[in-house]
């Protein structure tokens, strides 16, 4: 049996909003209505919220929004934000960082290039923030959340905090196989010293070659497939380029022109333009390769 949510609204106040728009949460643009909208403040609110519901509601957890599409229809269950006091990075010894699952991985880039820690360098390139990153062990260029990671902390829907260290983490390429309904609190990473005049040059390097190659400063979400690396050779992008009429689009749902893997919200697209995009490219390339495309933005429905 569901909780009744209304009956939390008095104790979790301004955190706790039913019917609650996603429209501006992500960075498509795209969604509709949550069936409970939960911010948590911090640990001991975000704890006491969960033994709550006693895990009888369905849990997203939302990051930046940066690789997510969400679905017009309602969603029913909680989506879970964590504010600015899961934010929190701090140097734990000369090479090791701490950092909150809020951090954007931007930051935790600087942080370490302002503490002269080298080894973080393409997360300056990755919009989204570390718990998101760590889920899908996100990376570029080569390098993988997976590379840096020490352990992390979590809290697991019946309210309870464990650690993880990455050795017990079966990472895989843009997956960590942890399960769906685990909210990350921090993480800890390893760096090593560099010269921080060399970090900033290879940060710099590494922003131009993504300038150069996909698109920025509009409504998309990052990568829409994962590469597929156990069935060929080739990018994503090239196999959408060889199976797929590029300038095809439904609704205000189309492709980037700068980087054919990128799909973008033109205007006013709807969920269901940008999943019969999505499904469009798949087949495509499928018919086309024989090759089964998997998605790697997370599709909230």
């Amino acid at each position: 049996m569901k909780i009744d949510l209304k009956e939390l609204i008095s104790e979790f106040s301004n955190n706790l909003k039913l019917d609650y728009d996603l429209k501006k949460k992500n960075w498509f643009n795209i969604g509709g209505k949550t069936k409970a909208f939960y911010k948590a403040d911090n640990l001991k609110e975000l704890i006491k919220f969960l033994k709550k519901i006693q895990g009888k509601e369905k849990i997203f957890i939302l990051g930046a929004g940066s690789n997510t599409l969400i679905s017009d229809s309602k969603f029913d269950g909680v989506v879970i934000k964590l504010t600015q006091n899961f934010n929190n990075i701090s140097l734990h010894s000369k090479e090791v960082i701490v950092a909150g699952s809020a951090v954007t991985d931007k930051s935790l880039s600087e942080f370490a290039m302002e503490n002269s820690l080298g080894g973080f360098e393409f997360l300056s390139c990755i919009p989204g923030t570390i718990g998101g990153g760590i889920k899908m062990n996100a990376g570029c260029f080569q390098r993988e959340f997976k590379d840096i990671l020490i352990s992390i902390q979590a809290v697991n829907k019946s309210g309870q905090v464990i650690t993880i260290p990455a050795k017990d983490i079966n990472f895989k390429y843009r997956d960590s196989g942890l399960p769906e309904d685990l909210i990350f609190l921090s993480a800890s990473f390893k760096g090593f010293k560099k010269d921080r005049s060399l970090i900033e040059n290879e940060i710099m390097l590494l922003k131009e070659k993504k300038e150069q190659a996909q698109p920025t400063k509009i409504r998309t979400s990052g990568s829409t497939f994962k590469n597929p690396i156990d069935q060929s050779d080739k990018k994503v992008w090239q196999l959408i380029k060889e199976s797929v009429p590029l300038e095809k689009s439904f609704g205000d749902a189309s492709i980037s022109q700068k980087h054919c893997n990128f799909f973008v919200n033109k205007g006013n697209a709807k969920f269901e333009d940008m999943k019969k995009l999505i499904n469009f490219v798949s087949e495509s390339v499928f018919k086309k390769t024989g090759i089964k495309l998997e998605t790697e933005i997370k599709i909230l429905e």
